[in-house]
């Protein structure tokens, strides 16, 4: 299933200097974790759920209503900056 270039090319890419030793220990590593894998596609999954997580999510929303808004004056009140009616922020962008 895999073989000692995909080890070279997969080092490669990580930047990783493998001695030839190293190459054949971790391409035979790689090699039968990839069978394990295999060996769990032959699992009887049929009626099985696919879960993201080992314990049931409930996600918690409040209900969507309108409301009033903050005055402006109240939400200007801590701002560092402020020029009519507005937050003023640093220029981020150059010309």
């Amino acid at each position: 299933m895999i073989d000692k270039k995909d080890v070279e090319y997969a080092a490669g890419l990580a930047q990783l200097k493998l001695t030839e030793s190293e190459k054949e220990k971790y391409t035979e590593q790689i090699g039968q974790i990839l069978n394990y894998v295999d060996k769990l596609g032959e699992l009887d999954t049929e009626g099985v759920v696919p879960t993201a997580y080992t314990v049931p999510m409930k996600n918690v929303l409040r209900e969507d209503k309108v409301t009033e808004s903050l005055p402006r004056e109240k939400t200007l009140a801590n701002a560092p900056d402020q020029k009519d009616g507005q937050f003023r922020t640093p220029k981020i962008m150059s010309d």
